[in-house]
């Protein structure tokens, strides 16, 4: 018989950073539905609703983490103790980001240097720890999260399209640095996606009729869900061959 595509990820273990909403819900909902027991990495480790209720109601366990993507004591602790509970760590879902709007003359230090620390920072530190455990174990692999907007120019977000950029670009160096220790490195890039933080601009007809038009293939919003299938596909043994590798998920738009 030939070995068929695994696309099931039972008896692994997976950490999702900002998990407690939107993409990181969704991923940490469909991470578990494939088999696998997800730590939460939570900014707030008391915010995370029925997330846990709903994962154990799949049959498997959840694991609420503070993780405040800023605090690099809180990354190493929370990639510790994802070990220490579960015994080892297989998937690490590099989800959270922030994206403050601003015109590029008028970016304000303290929002870039955030946004930085969040998105750059935040993503190196949690692959270098989580890095560090998959090296001992000879497996492991990263997802993280890029966006279109490191592909595409995106006007008034010059600093979080730079950060997107660099997280693709990272991507390729770990996947290149750690694939002798059979750890994938891989990260997706979705378009506009309902979520509580595309909420309000999404609200704006006008932007909204613009980004329609702009996802030139389907002409339609994602959903969460769609972005949570590909993070399951990169984790899975069926994506064995694939790393350093960014997959736009962008309904066509920079097909244009």
């Amino acid at each position: 018989m030939p070995d068929f595509p695994r696309f099931d990820l039972t008896g692994q273990v997976a950490l999702v950073t900002g998990a407690a909403r939107g993409l990181g819900r969704a991923i940490s909902l469909a991470i578990a539905n494939a088999g696998a027991n997800v730590a939460l990495g939570l900014r707030d480790v008391n915010a995370h609703g029925n997330l846990t209720n709903e994962i154990q109601a799949l049959g498997r366990e959840s694991l609420p983490l503070q993780m405040d993507m800023t605090s690099l004591d809180q990354i190493t602790q929370a990639v510790n103790d994802t070990v220490a509970h579960f015994g080892r760590l297989d998937i690490l879902v590099n989800n959270a980001g922030i994206a403050p709007e601003n015109l590029a003359e008028n970016v304000r230090e303290k929002d870039f240097d955030l946004t930085l620390a969040v998105n750059l920072k935040g993503t190196f530190f949690a692959s270098q720890a989580a890095g560090r455990i998959m090296i001992r174990q000879k497996s492991g692999c990263i997802v993280n999260m890029s966006s279109q907007a490191g592909f595409a120019a995106l006007p008034t977000e010059s600093i979080y399209c730079m950060t997107k950029a660099g997280i693709s670009h990272l991507t390729k160096c770990l996947a290149v640095e750690w694939g002798k220790h059979n750890i994938r490195v891989n990260a997706v890039a979705p378009t506009f996606i309902h979520t509580p933080g595309t909420l309000l601009a999404l609200a704006d007809p006008e932007f909204h009729a613009d980004v329609i038009e702009r996802i030139a293939a389907l002409h339609r919003i994602g959903e969460p869900m769609e972005v949570a299938g590909a993070v399951v596909f990169l984790a899975s043994p069926a994506a064995s061959l694939i790393t350093g590798h960014t997959l736009l998920i962008d309904g066509g738009w920079t097909a244009r």
